[in-house]
Formats: structure tokens, sequence, C-alpha cells
């Protein structure tokens, strides 16, 4: 095995490959890419729709420990999940905060005792530095207005960090980029063979048909839902592992309730579904968990999902809610690691693992140590996972892959910002004010929105603009021509839900005409190029 480490963005070709090749434009595929980037490796990501199309703009957006699995004794998992609410809050504070849950008591799913155990251990499993400790509440002398049925009377409060999902995928992607990875959103990898100590992968960009043929010394497959789909395309590559898929849909609707704090609500099944703030004056209801059998991209909430969330939610609140309060909704195919077939959906493992195919010569090449079984170049796919555990996910699997880098660099990222959330020591929020009084002429709620999406590279989008007439066109809401410009040149997009639905999540405020404005803009801008 080599152990080059490439400075420079290679050609890809046999004689000049790229080090690794990333497989999948998700959470954990821009993970991977962008440490690997910054550990002195080449790395090319290729994605066949765009950057978190699939399930990693379809989560709760939530960066948590998953309070609810230490029923199941993953506590290593758990462990791992809340120190990663302390990092993501240091590595991206435009994008992430904390965030109040009410989990309301319902004596006949747990006993208070149990409760009162699980968030013990929840405080002080990831050494807690930020987030406050729980605590006991009464509900009815904080909602002293009737919005929760007068059954309940007492409830606990405790700390996750809200996170805007898809934001996070491309800004993982922006800053692979920004240290030398090639990232080729809309393209897909029809085939890959060894040839020596290289693979020789073929990728197809879907909306010209173009074929580009690439050498890697080694591929990394996080396609998520499709890691299975990605190993059939593989030459001579037989997995022992394999993913269940479940379904996972939330709904949006009017905030009903005052205050910035969310609800945790305990369904009869012993789940839990979370009840949070969404935006402006919107509320995010989810999830459900179901199996799943279908093609992934075809996935949608059907009505059996609708009447179980509005079912818990007027088990718990006074006001009654019905499918014609629903604004919006959502789903998502989560991956999660087939560790037993006879588990529940909710039961499935939500930690991850990896397959090693080095084309062994006894077989799937799981021992790094055995070198003398290797044959050709590795492949590593991931099995499972969360969007919270992503960073962790990516370190390991970069561990897998020492003993074929040998020269490569030590983990790096639980303390290196992500673009735009580098305040010089500032909090976010006094950034934010120094940028609205830099910017007094931005229309209401413009500059706190910039902060919110872009951080400290909101300065860099309105470089040169001076008022409201350089922002150029208006498409409505907070969406103008500057931002959609951005977006174009430096986040990958190319469609109107890429603007509106993955990149930033203007398509909740504005009309259909306001949206096909947007497409009809992007048509004249592909019909200049």
């Amino acid at each position: 095995m080599t152990d080059k480490v490439s400075h420079q963005t290679p050609s890809g070709t046999e004689a000049d490959p790229f080090d690794l090749l990333v497989v999948g434009g998700g959470i954990n595929g821009v993970g991977v890419a962008r440490d690997a980037v910054g550990r002195g490796l080449s790395v090319l990501l290729c994605e066949k729709g765009d950057l978190s199309e699939g399930t990693s703009s379809r989560s709760g957006k939530y960066i948590h420990g998953g309070l609810r699995y230490l029923e199941y004794y993953e506590f290593r998992l758990v462990r791992e999940a809340l120190i990663e609410r302390e990092v993501v809050l240091d590595v991206a504070p435009h994008l992430a905060k904390p965030l109040r849950l009410i989990l309301v008591h319902s004596p006949e799913q747990r006993p208070r005792w149990l409760i009162r155990l699980g968030l013990f251990l929840y405080d002080h499993l990831g050494g807690r530095k930020r987030i406050p400790a729980s605590r006991a509440v009464n509900l009815q002398s904080e909602w002293p207005d009737g919005l929760i049925k007068s059954e309940f009377q007492s409830g606990f409060a405790y700390w996750d960090v809200w996170i805007d999902d898809a934001r996070l995928v491309v800004l993982n992607a922006v800053d692979a980029a920004r240290r030398g990875a090639e990232i080729l959103t809309r393209t897909e990898l029809s085939g890959a063979r060894r040839k020596g100590e290289l693979w020789c992968a073929t990728l197809r960009d879907v909306e010209t048909g173009d074929w580009r043929e690439v050498h890697a010394r080694a591929i990394f497959n996080g396609a998520g839902p499709w890691v299975e789909k990605v190993l059939s395309s593989v030459d001579k590559v037989n997995s022992g592992s394999s993913v269940r898929l479940v379904k996972g849909s939330h709904i949006i609707l009017p905030k009903w309730w005052t205050g910035d704090n969310g609800f945790v609500l305990q369904a009869p099944d012993k789940r839990i579904i979370f009840v949070n703030p969404y935006f402006e004056g919107l509320a995010l209801v989810g999830t459900t968990d179901v199996p799943f059998d279908g093609r992934p991209e075809d996935v949608k909430i059907d009505q059996g999902e609708i009447d179980y969330l509005l079912g818990i939610l007027n088990t718990y609140f006074t006001r009654h809610l019905s499918g014609s309060d629903i604004l919006h909704s959502y789903s998502g195919v989560r991956p999660l690691f087939n560790d037993d077939d006879d588990k529940s959906a909710s039961a499935v493992t939500r930690d991850y693992t990896f397959e090693l195919d080095t084309g062994s010569k006894g077989g799937k090449g799981k021992s790094q140590e055995d070198k003398s079984t290797w044959e050709g170049a590795p492949l590593l796919s991931a099995f499972g996972g969360k969007l919270t555990t992503y960073r962790k996910l990516a370190e390991h699997a970069l561990d897998h892959l020492v003993p074929f880098f040998p020269k490569m660099k030590p983990a790096w990222t639980a303390s290196a910002s992500l673009p735009g959330g580098d305040f010089s020591g500032r909090a976010s929020s006094e950034w934010a004010v120094s940028f609205r009084q830099s910017n007094p002429w931005l229309p209401e709620g413009l500059a706190e929105h910039y902060v919110l999406c872009y951080g400290t590279d909101a300065a860099k989008l309105l470089a040169g603009a001076s008022c409201p007439a350089d922002l150029g066109a208006h498409f409505g809401g907070l969406f103008y021509e500057v931002e959609a410009r951005w977006l174009l040149d430096h986040e990958w997009a190319r469609t109107a839900d890429d603007m509106l639905v993955r990149r930033t999540k203007h398509g909740l405020f504005l009309t259909d005409d306001e949206k096909a404005s947007v497409e009809t803009w992007l048509t004249g801008i592909r019909g200049a190029a």
C-alpha cells in the first residue's frame, strides 16, 4: 500500500489519482470529505443529487444525546452524542443554539423515577459545559393559560441543541472545497473496479449524461439509504452488512404557544415526539418510525402518520389540532444498521458501523493489521449513523484508513470552525448586532437571516452592497438576488428547491408564484451562461 499523501488536487488519472473518492453528499459523506482533506488527503466527492437532498435535510433539526436510547443501554452512543452538542455550539454558533425542552410527564408511559434517572445520566454522561442542567417543572404554573391539559401537572425541563441540518451539510462541503476537495453534485457513481492498488471509477453527470473516469486509492461509501446500491455497483465486492430503512415524517403547523421552548411528548407506543419552534411563527412536530421498503427517493408522509402525530398533540394540548392546521410536511428515510431483524423500527440502534473491503484473500478484509491479506485498494462503507454523530463517524472512518495512508495527519475537526462560525471570541448575537449596525439599510429581518445562515460570511455575501437596490431582484419574503447568486457561486445550488428548501427555508414563506419567479430567474441565468 502507498503512503502517499497529496497536497494538490490531482487530475484523477491513473498517474495522478485522488487519495479518496467519497460517494454520497449527505452529512456523513461531507463530514468524511472535510476531515480527510484537512488531514492531507486529496478528495473527490460525488453526489447523485443535491447536497443533503435525502435524509440529511429531513431530520428533526437536532443535535441531541438521544434520551430514549438510554432505555436500550446505548451509553457509548449517548455519551458521544452529548459531547457533540458542545462541539457544534463551538464550531457552528451561527447554525446551532441550545433549545429548552419540556418533557411532559405521562405516568402511564414511564414512571417519574425512571425519567429522573435518565435525565441524571443525560446531565452527566457527556461532560456538560454550556448546556444547563435538567430540573422539574410545574406545567400548570408555567403555562397558567391552560395550554396543557389539566391532567398533566408535572414535567421536566432539559436542553438539547437545535441545528439547521441542511446548512450543516452544505457548510461541511464548503469547508472541504476551500481546503482543496473537489465536490461534484448531480454526479453518480456508475461503477468501480480495482486496478492494482487503485480504484477505477466511472462517474456520470445525471443532467448532461457526460461520463468521467477517475482513479482513487480508496473509496468511502457514505450513501446512506443507498449504501447497498453503491456496493452493488462495485465489481467483486460482497457485503455482509445491511441497513433497515425506516421512514420518519414531520408536520409543520402555526406555532400555538408562547416562549422559545419545545416540548417532548410520550406516545402510547413508548416513543417520544418532539414539538419545537421552527423559524418565525411555526412549529415542527415529529417524528414517526415506520418500516419502509420502497425507493428512498419516493418517500412521503401518509395519513396514518398524520393521524398518529395529531393524536399525540391532542392528547396533551387543550387546543384541538387537525389536518387543516398543517402547512407543510416532509419525510425522510433513515438507514439504520440492521443488527436484528426482529426489533421494532423504534428499537433499532441509531449507532453506526463500518465494513472494510480490501479484496482480501480471506474475504471482506475487516482486519487492518494483517496486511498480508490485502490484495487491492480499500472500500470503506458506513452503515447507520445519525446527524448528531456525523463528525465522530468521520473520525472513526479515517481511523480505519490510517493503515493505507500512514502519513495522514491527526484528527482536527473538534475545534475547527465551520465557514461563518469564527466570531473571533465574540458571541454570535454580539456579532449579529454589529453586522446590523454596519448595514442599517437592510430590510427588517434580513440581517438576522444572513447571520443565521452564513455567519461571518454574511459580510462577504454583501460585499459592495450599500443600499436596497444593490440586493437585486426581490423574489419575496427575505429572498433577494444577491443571496441567490451567492448560493449559485459558492454552494452548488442549481434549482429553486436547492435554494428554497435546502440552502435556506425561504420556501416556507413564499407563495407559489414567488417560488416560480425564482425558477424563471434561474432559467434566464442558465440561458445567459
